[in-house]
């Protein structure tokens, strides 16, 4: 009797492989032959299975912003307003092993979608969710009043989107200067302003 193949679970595997090579290693590492020998299959699998290279590194990408949404959904369960935005962009920053790995998978990607319209298309399909969720929280905030910014919200929500980039393109770059009690201290202190300024 013939071998059934869940060709679902075989794909998984596979964009798993890439996704922890990536995150191991950079995403220069991940080669279609490092990730099939990662994945205990030969090159030709890949091709079963995949379109392209850029096939298996958009699912990778895509398989690492799911597990960060549900990792997030566990974070901001209850909460809403302000200590849901503050949670939410913690949660962005590389304040641990787990998220650096995860700022450095992002970050790699954002080069390579410069060349590539498909996974230029996710990256912005996915951080347009993020504004729209920081710009919600910052509404919310406002409407309870934990805000008092007379600023336009979806400015604040662009800056503070931007502080994260930033704390965390150079906190990969500058770990000694910029560790994880110095990021919370510069993200805290960002959205404490929003607490007290007015215009």
């Amino acid at each position: 009797m013939p071998k059934i193949v869940d060709h679902g679970e075989r794909r998984e595997e596979v964009v798993e492989a890439a996704r922890r090579i990536i995150l191991r290693e950079g995403i220069e590492a991940a080669t279609t032959r490092a990730i099939a020998k990662e994945a205990g299959y030969s090159n030709g699998v890949l091709t079963h299975y995949f379109a392209d290279k850029d096939d298996i590194m958009l699912s990778a990408l895509r398989s690492s912003h799911r597990r960060i949404v549900e990792r997030l959904r566990g974070k901001l369960a209850g909460r809403g307003g302000l200590a849901a935005l503050r949670e939410l962009l913690l949660d962005n920053l590389p304040l641990d092993d787990e998220r650096t790995r995860e700022s450095g998978l992002e970050i790699g990607f954002w080069s390579r979608s410069l060349t590539s319209p498909a996974m230029l298309e996710a990256q912005r399909a996915e951080a347009a969710e993020l504004r729209y969720l920081v710009r919600s929280l910052l509404g919310a905030a406002a409407e309870a009043g934990e805000i008092t910014t007379g600023e336009d919200l979806g400015d604040v929500a662009e800056r503070l989107l931007a502080l994260v980039d930033g704390l965390s393109v150079r906190s990969l770059l500058y770990p000694d200067r910029l560790g994880a009690e110095r990021l919370e201290r510069l993200l805290g202190a960002e959205l404490d302003r929003l607490q007290t300024t007015s215009a």
